[in-house]
C-alpha cells in the first residue's frame, strides 16, 4: 500500500478512535439536581373508616379507593385525641396532646384558643418545616381547627407561621343554615344536623376548595416550584350538607342500625360513654337512619371533590413527583355503642383512615396491618423529602412500611381524651388488643376496658376484669404510664 495512502488511513483511524473515546476523556458533567418531592396533604373532617377500600362495600368512595390502590393503606392508624383541635395540633406539631397543651376546643372562656404556640412558641410545624426549606407552603380550607360551620370562610384557629398562603373558601352550605334540620334547632357543629341541598357541587365550600386547590396546582406546574399543599375538606363534619344527589345513593330503607352490647345499654364504665349528649337521646330509629344517610352522602360528596384534585394532579404530570396523604383528624360514631360523633376511646372514634401514596414506594397498592399514629406523619414526610426534622418529634417515620407493608415501626398506638368530672381516658392499641383506663383527677380508678379486636372487632365484651387476662391488662397498663406522665 502506498505510504501516502497508509498515512491517510492511519490519520483517519486515529481521528475516529479519538472521536469514540473523547466522551470518556472529557470531565463528567455535574449530575442534575433531583427535583424536590412535593406534598399534597389532604384531610377530611370527621371521616371514619366507612370506606370502600376499608371493606365498607355499601359506600360509594371511588376516589379514595383508587388512591388506596396506588398507595399504602394503613389498616390500624390512630389519632392521639379524637377531637378536632387537639388532634390537628398534635399531628401538625408532631407532639402528643399533653405536650401541646391543646386538650379542648375553643370555648366561651377562651374563644381563640387554646393554641399550641402558647405552650410551644418556638415549635416548627410540619408545613413550616417545608416552608423553611424552600417549598411554597399553602393551605386551602381546614388544616388547623375551625369551628364548623360558623367559622367557614375565616382562618379559624390557624397558625400563620405555617403558610405562605392561606385560602378560606365559603360556599352556599355556609349561608343556608335556615334550611338545615337540627336536633336542637339553630345549633349545628356539635349537634346532629343535615340538609340534602340544591345546587351544584362546585357551589359548596368543599367544591370551592377543590377548585382553589386545582388552581394552585396549575400555578405550581407553571412555576416548577416545589410545594406543600394542604387541602382541608369540611365534610363530612356536621351539619351534613351536600347536594341531594349524594343522599340518594343511600336509601334509608337499606340502612341497618347497629346492635348494642350489655355494656352499651348500661353505659358501663360511665366515663367510656360520657361523649353521649342529651340531643342524641331524641333520636328515633327513623332519624337515626336519616342521620346515617346524610353522613354517608356527605362522605361521597367529599370523595368526588377529592377526585377532582387527584385528576388535576395527574393531568398536570405532578403525581410522579408528589407524595399524597389522605387522612382524617379522628374517627366517628354513627350510633354504634349508642354514641354519635367523636370523643370516645372506642376503636370507631380513635381509628382513622390513612393512605400514603409515595412515588416509587415498593408497598404501593398494599395494606399495612401494624398500628401507627398520626404523630408519624410529620417524620415520615420529612424523611421522604430529605428534610431534617426537629429532634423532639414523638412519632416515627413510616418509610420502612412504605417499602415493606408488613414491617412495623412501633408496637403500639396511643389515644387519650379529657372528661372533666368524668375523668381522663388513656387507650393503647396493639396488634390484637385495645386497653383503656379511666381515672379521676385525684388518680382514682374509674374503670377499665379490654377488647380482643381479633375475636370481637365490634368491642362488645369487656375483658378487663377477667382473671384470665390479668397479665395482658398489666402489660398494657405499663405501656400507658409514660403517656399519662406527660403532664
Amino acid at each position: 500500500m502506498p505510504r501516502p495512502l497508509l498515512r491517510t488511513l492511519t490519520s483517519l483511524l486515529r481521528v475516529a478512535i479519538l472521536a469514540l473515546i473523547a466522551p470518556l476523556l472529557a470531565p463528567a458533567a455535574p449530575p442534575a439536581t433531583p427535583a424536590k418531592l412535593n406534598v399534597l396533604f389532604i384531610i377530611a373532617d370527621d371521616l371514619n373508616c366507612d370506606l370502600g377500600c376499608y371493606g365498607a362495600t355499601e359506600m360509594r368512595t371511588p376516589n379514595i379507593d383508587r388512591l388506596a390502590a396506588r398507595g399504602v393503606r394503613f389498616e390500624r392508624a390512630y389519632c392521639q385525641f379524637p377531637l378536632c383541635s387537639p388532634s390537628r395540633s398534635s399531628f401538625l406539631t408532631g407532639r402528643r396532646p399533653n405536650v401541646t397543651g391543646v386538650l379542648t376546643l375553643p370555648n366561651a372562656k377562651k374563644p381563640l384558643g387554646p393554641h399550641f404556640r402558647e405552650k410551644l412558641p418556638e415549635t416548627v410545624t410540619l408545613p413550616q418545616l417545608f416552608k423553611e426549606n424552600g417549598y411554597f407552603s399553602a393551605r386551602v380550607g381546614k388544616l388547623y381547627h375551625y369551628g364548623v360551620p360558623i367559622e367557614i370562610g375565616t382562618s379559624g384557629l390557624d397558625d400563620n407561621p405555617s403558610w405562605d398562603l392561606a385560602i378560606n373558601p365559603r360556599g352556599r352550605d355556609r349561608d343556608e343554615h335556615d334550611k338545615i334540620f337540627s336536633l336542637t334547632p339553630g345549633q349545628f357543629g356539635g349537634t346532629l344536623s343535615w340538609l340534602a341541598d340544591e345546587g351544584e357541587d362546585t357551589e359548596h365550600t368543599d367544591g370551592l376548595a377543590a377548585t382553589e386547590a386545582i388552581r394552585l396546582l396549575e400555578n405550581f406546574k407553571r412555576t416548577s416550584r416545589p410545594f406543600f399543599l394542604g387541602v382541608g375538606f369540611y365534610r363530612p363534619h356536621t351539619p351534613y350538607v351536600a347536594p341531594k344527589k349524594w343522599f340518594e345513593l343511600y336509601p334509608t330503607e337499606n340502612i341497618a342500625l347497629p346492635a348494642y352490647s350489655d355494656d352499651d345499654r348500661t353505659r358501663t364504665p360511665k366515663s367510656a360513654y360520657a361523649s353521649a349528649t342529651a340531643p342524641q337521646e331524641k333520636l328515633t330509629d327513623d332519624l337515626r337512619r336519616q342521620a346515617i344517610q346524610a353522613y354517608h352522602g356527605a362522605v361521597s360528596f367529599m370523595d368526588a371533590q377529592l377526585g377532582r384534585v387527584l385528576d388535576a394532579l395527574d393531568r398536570l404530570g405532578l403525581a410522579e413527583n408528589t407524595v399524597i396523604v389522605l387522612t382524617s383528624d379522628h374517627g366517628y360514631h354513627l350510633g354504634d355503642h349508642g354514641l354519635w360523633q367523636k370523643q370516645s376511646l372506642f376503636e370507631r372514634s380513635a381509628r382513622v383512615p390513612l393512605i400514603i401514596a409515595a412515588p416509587g414506594a415498593k408497598a404501593n397498592g398494599r395494606a399495612a396491618p401494624a398500628p401507627v399514629e398520626m404523630l408519624d406523619l410529620y417524620p415520615t414526610l420529612a424523611d421522604l423529602a430529605g428534610l431534617t426534622a426537629p429532634a423532639y418529634l414523638e412519632g416515627k417515620s413510616l418509610r420502612p412500611t412504605l417499602a415493606e407493608s408488613d414491617r412495623a415501626v412501633k408496637p403500639a398506638a396511643f389515644s387519650q381524651v379529657r372528661r372533666g368530672a368524668n375523668g381522663d381516658g388513656y387507650s393503647v392499641r396493639v396488634a390484637r388488643w385495645r386497653y383503656t383506663e379511666w381515672t379521676a383527677a385525684n388518680g382514682s380508678a374509674l374503670g377499665a376496658q379490654l377488647f380482643d379486636e381479633d375475636a370481637d372487632p365490634a368491642e362488645t365484651k369487656n375483658l378487663a376484669a377477667d382473671p384470665a387476662h390479668a397479665t395482658t391488662v398489666k402489660e398494657l397498663s405499663a405501656l400507658i404510664l409514660p403517656i399519662r406522665g406527660q403532664k
